[in-house]
């Protein structure tokens, strides 16, 4: 078992200069609003700048990201060595392409400062830009394991000079089998460079990687992934399996992002087109879609053209959006790590969020071990219809429909739908905050998304006359709007609802 040095929360958090970032970086972190390290970072810079190996363990939101790219950043550039073709000086693995895009937008700007290049290298798309990329010499290489192990077995690349590894998100790598791959590319970068890995829990799988890889680390925990973020309400709503679909339509029609998740491809596919042909904006990220297409949902949910993200555990880890503040759990997850980083995707920076579960009769047990194995305690609540007023309480707002939810280039072609009833006039979306519930705003195209939680307070989610989440940004034609106190959405939904039942049992 490893043991872990803890930070000292008793002290007054250090500044970045007092850890010793470069003055060019903190300006950098200065102008992305980013002024006091986080936990984890206060814990583990100090050793990470002075080359040591690092063990780091946090939850998801924790601050991770820049914990590893600052002292990555520093190290190439006090270095004497040179870029060289096929030959990057440091790598980062990370398991899935969404969260190797995600660290590249945060790594470019320090980068830049230093004169460093990067290259993207992943699966789903084609290999001739990456092995150009690799051939006119790059500094830092951000791989999912499969795709950088086949351009090394066709010799465009190789690791032979690599001074800095990190291993980002290392248990979720575990979960998704990749550790064989893991192993064979650590064993092919030099004893002697620096490792760091990166992890929300540490399992055997991942104490086997550090025993094998990493020489005398300086091992720190901050923010437990075992510990439920403060600012995070728990709830289960006990639901016939008949009104599901009404009920996840009732919440993810309320002002605001929300994350659905499922447990199957096919249940994320049925679901995100049931929820458009009820008149909500709503795209789907699975396994089974392409680079291409994973990655145009992804970014009209970061735009706001889409409120709703339905995903099974790829989104998970890793992948930030500003400002969800309601995340569900359409199929209830196996194990109890999942549904802590599932729920992860709210409540982040300080910010609050709520998590709904929902369970059927024949849930009740499992849902309440998962729940137990989760260290929660969550409110549990029989909803019958969605003129509960628990769900107003929820996902506060005005419900907003947009007529036939999203275009189809985001999302299947909606069929059906249930029946909208107008409320108040209609209203518009979020766009910079004006008119209707005064929207979070969008953000401009030349503003960097902010990883793992970390940067400058969202704006306030006033809007709608109530305690509202914050806009969304309509799409398509005029939306309707309605209440929960009045009709609002049939709720019989049975067809639906059994759709997507179906699909959720489907492997």
């Amino acid at each position: 078992m490893i043991s872990l040095l803890s930070s000292d929360t008793t002290l007054s958090p250090a500044t970045f200069s007092e850890l010793g970032v470069p003055a060019e970086l903190v300006r950098v972190l200065s102008g992305l609003g980013i002024e006091t390290p986080t936990p984890i970072q206060a814990a583990t810079l100090a050793d990470s700048l002075a080359g040591r190996d690092v063990l780091g363990r946090g939850r998801t939101g924790s601050g991770k990201t820049y914990a590893f790219l600052l002292p990555l950043v520093a190290r190439l550039a006090a270095s004497r060595s040179r870029r060289t073709a096929k030959a990057p000086r440091a790598l980062i693995l990370a398991p899935t392409r969404e969260l190797v895009g995600q660290i590249e937008a945060a790594l470019k700007p320090l980068a830049a400062t230093a004169g460093l290049t990067t290259l993207t290298v992943f699966g789903g798309v084609g290999q001739n830009p990456q092995v150009r990329g690799l051939q006119n010499g790059v500094d830092i290489v951000l791989a999912c394991p499969g795709r950088l192990e086949d351009l090394i077995k066709q010799r465009a690349c190789t690791l032979a000079s690599v001074e800095v590894t990190i291993l980002d998100e290392a248990d979720h790598m575990a979960d998704l089998g990749f550790l064989p791959a893991v192993t064979r590319l650590l064993s092919q970068t030099p004893a002697t460079g620096q490792r760091m890995l990166f992890s929300a829990t540490l399992d055997g799988a991942v104490n086997g990687l550090v025993k094998r890889f990493l020489h005398s680390p300086r091992t720190h925990e901050a923010d437990s992934a075992q510990s439920p973020v403060s600012t995070m309400a728990h709830h289960v709503l006990h639901v016939a399996r008949d009104q599901r679909i009404p009920v996840l339509a009732d919440l993810t029609s309320a002002p605001g992002r929300t994350v659905v998740f499922t447990r199957t491809k096919h249940g994320a596919k049925a679901l995100a087109k049931q929820l458009n042909a009820r008149g909500i904006p709503a795209v789907e990220l699975h396994g089974n879609l392409s680079q291409n297409a994973r990655t145009r949902n992804m970014d009209a949910f970061h735009a706001g053209t889409a409120s709703t993200l339905v995903a099974t555990d790829i989104a998970a880890r890793g992948i930030h959006v500003d400002d969800v503040a309601l995340v569900v759990h359409a199929d209830p997850p196996v194990e109890h790590k999942a549904y802590t980083h599932r729920s992860g995707r709210t409540a982040r920076a300080g910010q609050d969020g709520t998590v709904v579960t929902l369970m059927t009769d024949d849930q009740v047990s499992d849902v309440r071990a998962l729940t137990r194995a989760a260290g929660i305690k969550p409110t549990t609540t029989r909803v019958q219809g969605i003129e509960h007023p628990l769900l107003q309480a929820l996902a506060p707002g005005e419900r907003v429909l947009v007529p036939g939810g999203l275009a189809p280039a985001h999302s299947p072609e909606p069929q059906g739908g249930g029946r909208r009833t107008s409320g108040s006039a209609p209203r518009s979306g979020g766009g910079n905050g004006g008119g209707g519930g005064g929207g979070r705003g969008r953000r401009g195209p030349d503003q960097p998304r902010r990883p793992e939680g970390q940067g400058k307070a969202p704006a306030g989610r006033s809007g709608g006359g109530s305690k509202g989440r914050g806009g969304r940004s309509g799409s398509g034609s005029a939306p309707t709007t309605y209440t929960t106190s009045s009709p609002g959405l049939s709720s019989s939904g049975s067809h639906s609802a059994a759709s997507f039942s179906r699909s959720s049992r489907r492997g």
